[in-house]
């Protein structure tokens, strides 16, 4: 009887919504195809709080990093792009590959999202914190999609 090819092993990935304050955070896998939310992440003066970056991905051991790129509707880098590429460059400590994804209206959609879950009852008062986290479900969504 031959062998049977290995399969490739399923692949997490951590996903990002970057943002000056906040950045929403998100563990997607491609066997499924579909991502939960991790909440956020402080931002601010001092930086990303890599600490909790580093507990992070220690914990959910991701095969690759994955970075919302805000655009404009032209398709222009939008008016934080500095701040990401710096926030790219800080991740890349973790050796680790890291994509960066066009992420155009997801925090709109995610803030639509989270609305009509709370009209239907399935959730209460949405937090800023709620909006960037489901952003980043999004960003981690859309990846996955795009790689399937």
């Amino acid at each position: 009887m031959q062998d049977m090819p290995d399969s490739q092993a399923p692949e997490t990935i951590v996903a990002f919504d970057f943002g000056l304050r906040r950045i929403g955070v998100a563990v997607g896998q491609d066997i499924t195809g579909s991502a939960s939310p991790l909440g956020i992440v402080g931002n601010g003066e001092n930086g990303a709080d890599f600490e909790r970056i580093t507990e992070l991905i220690e914990s959910w051991r991701p095969a690759r990093l994955i970075v919302g790129m805000p655009m404009h509707v032209d398709g222009s880098p939008g008016d934080i792009e500095p701040d990401i590429q710096e926030f790219i460059a800080e991740l890349a400590r973790f050796n680790l590959p890291i994509d960066r994804i066009d992420e155009r209206y997801s925090s709109q959609e995610a803030k639509q999202t989270l609305k009509k879950a709370r009209q239907a009852g399935n959730r209460g008062r949405i937090k800023k914190e709620h909006i960037d986290s489901a952003a980043a479900v999004l960003i981690a969504e859309r990846y996955l999609l795009k790689t399937l």
